[in-house]
């Protein structure tokens, strides 16, 4: 396969095959580049709905120009190295921001996805949050149930884990909740009465609600296709 920087003319296939509705890998395969490289091209150069050749080509020149010369790489960081003080900040900040989930839900999911493993016992939450297990119990109950963290049997301890991915299972449960509100607010429409104002407005809302779902399903498939599970390593 090429390798390097694409081309003008590998970009303006790449706009064509989208506006064709063709799959990143059906594009991939015409330039006989990987997947990997269309999907980051799409993803940095306005995603699969605004791509544009001559934009991308601008923006990839832009980049050549400011692209430093080549530094030795820092020694990767340890948990040595980090500030105690500053990761509880942040594991703090990130609790604020998970808005919408039970606050205990919240700060195990905090501290999940700060750990460099990605999985804790119930015994290592209650040591990072001082609380007791019944409490963890309720918060891993509720991210079980909308499936952000999976348990696995450890010996005799249940681990709970979450994955590379959570961002992505969390964006479908908003997904599902827009196509629930989009089927509750048609079934208004036919008890009040599609001819009505109030019906009306139901309509709108629900069409507004099918959009949104369509549109969050299309984000969350792009990601995969980009993203998710993709071993190429081969990109410009």
């Amino acid at each position: 396969m090429p390798r390097g920087h694409l081309s003008y003319e590998e970009r303006r296939t790449i706009a064509e095959g989208l506006l064709n509705g063709l799959a990143y890998a059906e594009i991939a395969r015409r330039l006989g580049r990987p997947r990997s490289t269309v999907g980051r091209e799409i993803a940095r150069n306005g995603g699969p709905h605004g791509y544009r050749a001559a934009h991308a080509q601008r923006a990839a020149e832009w980049r050549a120009r400011r692209r430093p010369s080549p530094v030795p790489a820092p020694p990767a960081a340890t948990t040595d190295r980090r500030d105690p003080e500053a990761v509880r900040a942040f594991e703090e900040l990130l609790t604020e921001r998970l808005g919408g989930m039970p606050p205990m839900a919240a700060r195990v999911l905090a501290c999940l996805f700060t750990s460099d493993t990605g999985d804790l016992t119930v015994a290592d939450l209650t040591e990072r949050l001082r609380v007791s297990p019944a409490s963890i119990s309720k918060g891993v109950g509720y991210l079980e149930l909308i499936g952000l963290i999976r348990r696995e049997r450890d010996n005799r301890r249940e681990r709970y884990v979450i994955d590379d991915e959570v961002w992505y299972h969390a964006w479908q449960v908003g997904t599902r909740s827009m196509m629930m509100w989009a089927e509750t607010v048609r079934v208004g429409v036919d008890v009040l009465g599609a001819d009505t104002p109030a019906g009306h407005r139901l309509r709108t809302a629900s069409r507004f609600f099918d959009l949104l779902s369509t549109d969050m399903a299309l984000a969350a498939e792009h990601y995969r296709q980009t993203f998710a599970g993709d071993q190429d390593t081969a990109g410009e």
